[in-house]
């Protein structure tokens, strides 16, 4: 093979590698809530409720038809037919022409128009609540990258000093200096690690290919492991709690339905008046032609809608009680995500220290090791120290940074920060 075809062979792969490298894209938490607000295929699909309530304006907008009626009379007994008269003669006929047409009380009109306008108004709602839950999905999913991501850094982090520490200990078993004990606990350990790794990488990399299906992305993705979850959040749970009170999307949808449920109730009470229906007809008999007015008009004696008028009311409290229902959960579910974050965030800062303490006694003691001054075992419970550690203090902050996302969604905060 020659040094050019070497050569091709390289930067077909080069270009290739870069073509892949620059498919992917790095998502912070905010750009995965932004990019799921435009790709996410659910909430393409939910877009569509809005158009279909729009179209029930349009239908609530239209007049009603008229109707046009016929009722022809054929004299069947020719011995009765009028002298030289045949089938076909008018004098032995009778039709009845009738055009009429429905006309829809104007406050019958005006609140069918505003009843679709408040359901608009109530999917709209719906679909922001829609946003909400499936932005907690996402956050949710980028973090279990994130925690995924992170297992598979520390295992890796762990078997590199492992494979460092072996390579050491294969020259020092030549030079005699340890025992082939030793040799063999630490080749163990690196082949524990190997296994561990392969684990963890596919669990990572099932999380990306979730996290890919939420966000709508055609092409492979990645998060950003540096963000830092910087979007402000009010200091004061009052704040929060009035906020989430006025603004969260579940709150609002509840009080469009109320919007919905008062519209409806006067819908109700308008379709319990008479629709008069009036026309003319036009009508020879025998070839005598006569023409009239028609007029029809219902008695509501028995039915005046009683049952969807009650309904419409019952409707109507049951929102209201929803709505004070809500106020209740909002403010329980705020105080726990609330002092659930304040007591992560704390814990974070408390661990850090713990997290270099462990890294300088693992470097101690394999210093020590490499010198004859501790055995084997000892390095070895160093290094299950520090590993423990390690998965204790990305579980710590994992669970900070969860308690930082329960609080964006239980604030509604999470809708603005996907602006």
């Amino acid at each position: 093979m020659s040094f050019k075809v070497v050569q091709t062979g390289l930067i077909i792969l080069l270009l290739a590698w870069s073509a892949v490298c620059s498919a992917q894209t790095k998502y912070t938490l905010q750009q995965a809530l932004q990019t799921a607000k435009s790709n996410n295929p659910i909430l393409k699909r939910e877009q569509y409720n809005v158009t279909i309530s729009q179209a029930d304006i349009t239908t609530a907008q239209l007049r009603p038809n008229p109707v046009i009626n016929n009722q022809s009379l054929q004299l069947i007994q020719p011995s009765k037919f009028p002298e030289k008269s045949n089938w076909y003669n008018g004098s032995n006929r009778q039709v009845w022409w009738q055009v009429t047409k429905p006309f829809q009380l104007p406050v019958q009109r005006a609140n069918k128009i505003n009843f679709a306008e408040q359901n608009v108004k109530l999917t709209q709602k719906q679909y922001a609540e829609t946003e909400r839950n499936l932005f907690h999905a996402v956050a949710q999913k980028w973090l279990d990258v994130w925690s995924a991501g992170k297992q598979l850094d520390i295992i890796g982090n762990a078997k590199s000093n492992i494979d460092s520490l072996a390579n050491i200990n294969r020259l020092r078993l030549k030079n005699q200096v340890i025992t082939t004990t030793d040799l063999a606990r630490t080749e163990l350990l690196a082949n524990q690690y190997t296994m561990q790794i392969k684990s963890a990488r596919q669990v990572y990399q099932n999380e990306l290919t979730n996290l890919r299906f939420l966000l709508g992305a055609a092409d492979s993705v990645e998060i950003d492991t540096t963000d830092h979850f910087m979007f402000a959040i009010p200091s004061q749970m009052d704040a929060i709690v009035q906020e989430a009170l006025l603004q969260r999307t579940d709150i609002q949808a509840i009080k469009s339905v109320m919007d919905v449920a008062d519209a409806n109730i006067k819908l109700q009470k308008s379709t319990a008046l008479p629709t008069p229906e009036l026309g003319l007809l036009y009508n020879p008999q025998n070839k005598t032609q006569y023409m009239g007015v028609y007029a029809t008009l219902e008695i509501p004696v028995f039915s005046r809608n009683q049952g969807e008028i009650r309904k419409s009311q019952v409707v109507k409290l049951q929102a209201e009680q929803d709505l004070r229902t809500t106020g209740f959960q909002i403010q329980a579910e705020i105080l726990t995500a609330y002092r659930t974050y304040q007591t992560q965030k704390q814990n974070v800062r408390n661990f850090n220290q713990l997290l270099s303490q462990s890294q300088s006694i693992l470097n101690s003691v394999k210093y020590s090791y490499l010198r004859g001054g501790t055995t084997i075992i000892d390095f070895l419970e160093a290094q299950r120290s520090w590993l423990d550690t390690q998965h204790q203090y990305y579980d710590i902050l994992q669970q900070y940074r969860q308690s930082y996302i329960d609080l964006l969604y239980t604030s509604g905060l999470i809708n603005q920060f996907a602006q």
